[in-house]
């Protein structure tokens, strides 16, 4: 069954009306939108699937902001055709300039060239579409191929460069800057960010941009596992050295070998490790389980953390000379709610990816559900944004918008405006209880940003989980 296309006229000539509804009304492959207005046609715009946007040049009054250019900006892949007097043509141009219209036609415009126009704007922008999907899956395959020549990387998903990276902020931007610059060092490198902000993929990144990018890449997370098996995974075994041990293991440092090794979850080892891995970086030697040679292993160390190393060095948790031996450069990488830009570029780019993977054909997202997207906190970051445009572009309809019908419970529920903060009193307060009152706000909105999660808040806030629970009695917070 062949997809149904809207087609939103916008045009108070009512010899282009009757001409478009002859041409277009009664054919089942077109549902036909007559608006007599751009304010109309926002509107309709913002509430329809709306594949193709037809625009009288005599409705338009500002030739910079008009309904052909908004669209051009808020449904990018809706195409846009320019209808115009004979009289009109400068006008007309600097119009379809500033929209990127697919074609400016001059009236009258006859019945059959207005069905062919439909057909062939369609048509375009399909390609179009086609095109951005493939050109991605080709990067993609390319990546592969040259990923699939090493067979000793570990790193998934072929090579990572820094053009790739997909944001618009200028947070970003200046993170990649900095990444830049580790990456033309032999320096450690101390990446900080919360849980699915993509540590990994900007370690990637720098290791494929560095000198070392033609030597193997090796990814370990340190997280839940024991000091032997850490120790094995990283330094290596020989055979008979413990109950399992029933073969040689040369250890990722050694593996690694004039390349890069990443260390995620680094904050999680042990202080037994953390000496372990101290002499690693100082000395760059590596000694097997059951061995008694030392073996020399020339290898940069990437590490990562979702908790900030320097507050767990104050209390007691991290050893304070690792962690200066670790941060030759320290990278931050900004939570998805504190650069809410992002999410439009990452969302389109997430829709085009899935699109192809579940075989579905999704034209955009609609201004309210992205509207939502935008509000939401991101505990998850952006694997959670990815996470729900994956499961929306299943649910699509084919050959359609994803609407704000298509998100998951914990999103439709985003207010798009902010709760005001609490007012700050002063007037007839004493210190105390101003310290107070602010310390209150600043507790309540921790653990709000943090959904409740007490451990993210308490390491955000710089307290222990015993102290923020004192303070949520003190105050009389709640999960409300």
């Amino acid at each position: 069954m062949q997809t149904e296309h809207t087609v939103l006229l916008v045009s108070a000539d009512a010899e282009l009306l009757d001409g478009a509804a002859a041409a277009l009304g009664g054919d089942p492959d077109y549902r036909l939108i007559l608006c007599r207005s751009e304010q109309e046609a926002a509107t309709r715009l913002d509430a329809l699937q709306a594949h193709l946007v037809v625009c009288d040049a005599d409705l338009i009054a500002d030739e910079a902001s008009n309904v052909l250019v908004g669209a051009r900006i808020s449904h990018p892949h809706v195409a846009r055709v320019l209808v115009g007097a004979p009289d009109a043509a400068e006008k007309c141009a600097a119009i379809a300039r500033r929209a990127a219209s697919y074609l400016y036609v001059i009236k009258p415009v006859p019945t059959d060239l207005i069905r062919l126009l439909a057909k062939r704007a369609l048509e375009l922008s399909e390609l179009s579409r086609r095109h951005r999907v493939l050109s991605r899956e080709l990067k993609i395959s390319m990546d592969d191929d040259i990923f699939a020549e090493h067979e000793e990387f570990s790193v998934k998903g072929g090579r990572s460069q820094f053009e790739k990276l997909v944001y618009v902020s200028a947070k970003m931007a200046e993170l990649c800057v900095e990444a830049k610059q580790a990456a033309a060092t032999e320096l450690p490198v101390l990446i900080q960010g919360e849980t699915g902000t993509g540590k990994e993929l900007l370690a990637r990144a720098i290791h494929f941009n560095s000198k070392r990018m033609n030597s193997p890449m090796h990814v370990q997370n340190c997280g839940g596992m024991s000091d032997d098996t850490l120790h094995s995974e990283l330094f290596g075994h020989l055979r008979g050295a413990f109950t399992g041990a029933v073969a040689d293991r040369l250890g990722l440092f050694r593996a690694a070998d004039g390349g890069t090794v990443f260390l995620d979850e680094i904050s999680e080892i042990s202080p037994s490790f953390q000496v372990s891995l101290l002499r690693f970086l100082q000395e760059g030697e590596v000694k097997p389980l059951g061995s008694d040679r030392l073996y020399h292993a020339d290898v940069r160390v990437i590490a990562a953390s979702n908790r900030p190393l320097d507050k767990l060095v104050e209390r007691g948790e991290f050893r304070r000379d690792l962690y200066y031996r670790l941060k030759g450069f320290e990278l931050h990488i900004p939570a998805l709610r504190e650069r809410p830009e992002d999410v439009p570029a990452l969302t389109e780019f997430f829709i085009e990816k899935y699109a192809g993977v579940v075989g579905r054909r999704v034209v955009g997202v609609t201004k309210d559900a992205l509207a939502k997207l935008q509000a939401y906190d991101y505990p998850g970051n952006v694997r959670e944004l990815e996470t729900e445009i994956r499961r929306m572009v299943a649910v699509a309809e084919q050959g359609g918008y994803i609407s704000a019908r298509h998100l998951s419970l914990a999103f439709e529920r985003v207010p798009l405006h902010k709760p005001e903060a609490m007012p700050f009193a002063t007037s007839g307060a004493s210190l105390k209880e101003m310290v107070e009152s602010l310390e209150k706000q600043a507790v309540a909105a921790s653990l709000q940003r943090h959904h409740w999660n007490q451990s993210r808040a308490a390491d955000e806030l710089g307290l222990s989980r015993v102290g923020l629970a004192n303070k949520i009695r003190r105050y009389g917070l709640n999960d409300a």
